[in-house]
């Protein structure tokens, strides 16, 4: 990809969180938030941040599509998209938009870019502390503009810590996963913004992450930027992860490695299987 557009959707980004976004952050009225679902909010931010970065990215590259959590939201069609051949942008205007509305951090605006199925390119704006992480196929991770690279040791599972974001986990698995993860380091659910979680592993503040639920919007773009950075993220039968999949369950990791310990440690008896 030619650096123009990395630095053009990164240019997008920053406006569309800094004019859009950010003025919103606290200063939200009780009608500009509503629930899409029992406990899954949108607000007004959302929506008008993915409108803004759908035009944005559709004129950046003309021929392409958009994937939008909202556009999803009031037409799940818009989703199949992604099993296309063509250039697709997957957008999540407010990511950790729960947060937002309760006006803490973090939250973040998120694009990738997916050809034929596979991500090429990811960025990920963290709005309050302003930290911008990109990636592109090939090319690694970078932060602020600097390279950064997962650690490539594995110190053992008693020194790993980590998300399990179990929220959303059938039962049984997470009975399993919360008794067996007593053998790691630590872990804890998460602050609740995939693109928070994601670059943590990127940069070893943290050197797993696994979740459940794994809708693109959430997960194209982190995946991405660990795997560029040196990691590793895979489901939890280890099969690849792909951003038009279906499957449930994803565990991202530092290396291969920790990848390995984690999983190991979580599933001594190997992946259960689940629905």
């Amino acid at each position: 990809m030619p650096d123009r557009i990395l630095d053009q959707v990164a240019e997008l980004v920053r406006e569309v969180a800094h004019t859009i976004v950010l003025p919103r952050f606290q200063h939200l009225s009780a009608d500009d938030v509503h629930q899409k679902a029992p406990g899954d909010l949108v607000t007004i931010a959302d929506q008008e941040s993915e409108k803004a970065l759908t035009r944005g990215l559709a004129a950046l590259l003309p021929g392409s599509t958009v994937v939008g959590e909202e556009a999803v939201a009031a037409d799940p069609a818009v989703l199949d998209r992604l099993g296309g051949d063509g250039a697709v942008w997957i957008v999540d205007p407010v990511d950790g938009t729960n947060n937002f509305a309760a006006g803490v951090t973090p939250f973040c605006v998120m694009v990738a870019l997916v050809r034929g199925g596979v991500a090429t390119a990811a960025w990920v704006l963290d709005v309050v502390a302003d930290h911008l992480t990109v990636a592109e196929t090939g090319s690694g991770t970078y932060c602020n503009g600097v390279r950064v690279k997962t650690r490539t040791d594995d110190p053992g599972a008693a020194a790993l810590h980590g998300v399990i974001a179990h929220k959303y986990f059938p039962d049984d698995l997470r009975e399993q996963v919360l008794s067996t993860a007593t053998g790691l380091g630590g872990s804890n659910t998460g602050r609740h913004c995939a693109g928070y979680e994601y670059p943590a592993v990127a940069t070893d503040e943290q050197q797993f992450a696994m979740f459940w639920r794994i809708l693109p919007w959430d997960h194209v773009p982190g995946a991405l930027i660990v795997s560029e950075a040196g990691g590793v993220v895979r489901h939890l039968d280890g099969s690849e992860y792909r951003p038009a999949g279906h499957q449930r369950g994803l565990l991202a990791a530092a290396n291969e490695d920790i990848w390995n310990t984690v999983h190991g440690t979580l599933f001594p008896s190997g992946t259960p299987a689940v629905p």
